[in-house]
């Protein structure tokens, strides 16, 4: 069996991520959409909330579950028998910090391999922190983010 981890901090989910997992998920057999806690790093939403919010939005794919992790992404990837990361790149810009990102994951398990996928063109502006400051100065998140979470995204957005 395939299995695919698609790592990601998703604060929140956008479309161009569920690009991503879409295509990912026709590639393997199982895809886990790994959200990960960054202790250092305060989120709009919690870390348990992103993950609800992720399973909304990937109920229809069948080979798709959503799990939090904390730690080294080379132990998680263990512990699921994944050999696999996949990576999704808006821009040349990402690619360097994600090619050393990598590097240092094979490094750290040399059977683990990185793929890349571009995001469609259609999505390739788009970033969970750009989807925030258009809701924070009301703007409409339509077609940015999965319908199935605006309503999540704007009420959090409003609450804060």
């Amino acid at each position: 069996m395939r299995v695919a981890v698609y790592p990601g901090s998703f604060d929140p989910i956008t479309n161009g991520h569920e690009d991503v997992i879409r295509r990912a998920a026709s590639v393997f057999d199982e895809l886990i959409v790994a959200v990960l806690i960054n202790p250092d790093k305060k989120g709009l939403f919690t870390i348990e909330e992103r993950v609800e919010l992720i399973k909304k939005v990937v109920a229809p794919y069948k080979n798709v579950t959503v799990e939090s992790f904390s730690g080294l992404l080379t132990t998680f990837m263990k512990e699921r028998n994944s050999k696999v990361i996949i990576k999704g790149l808006r821009a040349v810009s990402d690619f360097e910090y994600e090619f050393q990102m990598a590097l240092m994951n094979n490094k750290l398990d040399s059977s683990i391999e990185t793929l890349f996928m571009m995001t469609s063109a259609q999505y390739s502006y788009l970033s969970s922190s750009s989807v925030k400051q258009v809701a924070s100065f009301g703007g409409c998140i339509k077609g940015l983010v999965p319908d199935v979470i605006i309503d999540d995204v704007i009420s959090k957005i409003r609450a804060k």
